[in-house]
């Protein structure tokens, strides 16, 4: 006897259909699972049994073989447990699901039948809809993650005794059985909803994560005028940013209020973060709808290569990825292994992670912006000499602190900007709260939304080759200038770039069309570490 069921798998952070085969031979009871499966599939067997043998049915005292198609893709998970479960009681003539549903199977089961939730329940779902299914079977718990994707049913139980129907006087959904040794017969899922169990349909647009009330104001800080001006330019464009100063100065005060003003994500960014988060097994609370607000991550130093840009066998998504459309930040960049901050070269540029396995390459999505911190040498204290405080490190320790980080990493950093020692703005009155300075990156990002319509850009940083040259055209004097620049400080031909699209920026903010001389001059002042530090 043969049978065929519909499951899926996380793949990196999208979702494969695997079909799941049986089959049922006479021959000494064995159960066999083949197709590259894991260690936690194979061990299904064992969980598939006792949950069977606990909820009243049998399990087929016959040669079982179950086979995952495609059967040269590697699987990993718990999430094929309900979908063999399902598939051994068709197989065996014990149970006949909906002929009229095309529906995709997912969901854990524990020994006494309980259905337990898996990861990447989005990206699955998605698929589902995608491919063609009608509907989707799933644990309870991931019921309203699922509901997020419109145009597909999606049906929650929390026991694998929840798909039999409750018959009552011959009613329901079931045809009643004859003998016990006949089939039931469902003719669709609707039992599996009531009315307090209904699945409401959550509106990303009127969803989304409730607002934190008690965010962090950049009415905070006092003075520091010229940082919350670069943070500002850093937001509008989504352009890198390091801050440079001793301790104490509030730099990383400065960089966590940085989400406070970026605009919310848009209803498909907040479903690409959503699914992102899903895969990686990160998202806790999924009640109030789509991920709104962009994310803001800040891995301690000690953090390893995989850890950051991602890994493992088969390969699950890293910092930079868990950043994707919001902020990655380093607090204390020297601190990390050098080793490790190479490996943000390539996500700078590209704007994806491509990880690279033996019978599969994975590509994870990366488009963050890069918020760093760092103190001037390793007490601290060399850009604040006073008779109090000194620097007490030698040139050659100064030189070693400052190599971890490389030429080729600082040069994709757009801003480089000192922050001063509290000395000089303890006692200065507060400037622009994070409210202002929102409005006015939200006014920079719907022009450069409404600039790049036709393309596949959204902010400034994004620009590149011909579409930089032709979007973004210098005056005379600008280009002039920026020339002599680069010959004066050394800068490369991608740091020419970069000032290209930071005047560009600056310009969005002063709600100007074109870029001008005064713009070249101030995003070029932002780039004066390359020199002066490094």
């Amino acid at each position: 006897m043969y049978g065929k069921i519909h499951s899926a798998c996380l793949y990196g952070i999208d979702g494969v259909l695997i079909e799941v085969e049986t089959d049922l031979s006479n021959g000494l009871p064995q159960t066999a699972i083949i197709g590259l499966p894991d260690s936690a599939i194979r061990e299904a067997v064992e969980r598939v049994r006792a949950a069977i043998k606990n909820c009243g049915f049998q399990y087929p005292l016959q040669r079982i073989t179950i086979n995952l198609a495609p059967a040269d893709l590697r699987k990993e998970g718990s999430s094929f447990d309900l979908a063999i479960a399902l598939g051994l009681l068709v197989t065996s003539g014990q149970l006949m699901l909906p002929p009229q549903e095309r529906t995709l199977i997912l969901g854990e089961l524990a020994l006494d039948g309980t259905v337990r939730s898996v990861p990447g329940i989005l990206a699955m779902v998605d698929l589902a809809k995608r491919g063609g299914f009608t509907s989707v079977l799933l644990p309870k718990e991931n019921l309203a993650e699922a509901a997020l994707i419109r145009g597909i049913k999606v049906y929650g139980i929390r026991h694998l005794q929840d798909v039999i129907p409750q018959i009552e006087s011959g009613k329901g959904n079931a045809v009643e059985t004859k003998a016990n040794n006949h089939p039931l017969i469902l003719k669709d899922y609707n039992h599996l909803l009531s009315s307090k169990d209904a699945i409401e349909m959550i509106d990303p647009d009127k969803g989304g994560q409730p607002e934190d009330s008690s965010l962090e104001d950049y009415h905070d800080v006092l003075g520091q005028h010229h940082v919350k001006r670069a943070l500002m330019i850093a937001a509008a464009g989504m352009h890198n940013i390091l801050l440079v100063g001793p301790p104490g100065t509030g730099k990383t005060m400065l960089i966590k209020r940085l989400p406070t003003i970026l605009p919310p994500l848009s209803e498909e960014e907040a479903l690409e973060v959503t699914k992102i988060l899903s895969a990686a097994g990160k998202l806790k609370e999924i009640s109030q709808g789509l991920v709104s607000q962009r994310p803001f991550r800040s891995p301690h130093h000690t953090i390893s290569t995989s850890g950051l840009i991602g890994g493992g066998s088969i390969p699950k998504p890293g910092e930079v990825s868990l950043a994707h459309r919001g902020i990655l930040f380093l607090d204390e960049l020297p601190e990390f292994q050098r080793q490790v901050l190479e490996v943000l070269r390539q996500p700078l540029e590209d704007r994806t992670v491509t990880i690279s396995r033996a019978r599969a390459v994975f590509t994870f999505p990366a488009q963050f912006m890069l918020a760093c911190s760092m103190n001037p040498c390793p007490c601290g204290y060399l850009s604040a000499q006073t008779d109090d405080l000194s620097c007490i490190c030698s040139p050659s320790r100064v030189a070693a602190y400052r190599a971890k980080i490389s030429g080729p990493l600082l040069d994709r950093i757009d801003l480089q900007v000192e922050v001063p020692p509290p000395g000089e703005w303890r006692k200065a009155a507060p400037s622009l709260g994070s409210n202002e300075m929102q409005a006015k990156v939200m006014h920079a990002h719907r022009l450069q939304a409404k600039r790049y319509v036709h393309t596949r850009v959204h902010w400034n940083s994004q620009l590149s080759g011909a579409l930089l040259r032709r979007m973004i055209v210098l005056p005379q004097e600008a280009e002039q200038l920026l020339q002599n620049t680069l010959q004066a400080m050394n800068l490369s031909m991608r740091a020419h770039d970069r000032i290209m699209k930071m005047a560009q920026t600056i310009a969005d903010l002063e709600n100007e069309g074109n870029v001008v001389t005064a713009h070249v001059a101030e995003a070029i002042q932002y780039r004066q570490l390359d020199l002066k530090i490094f």
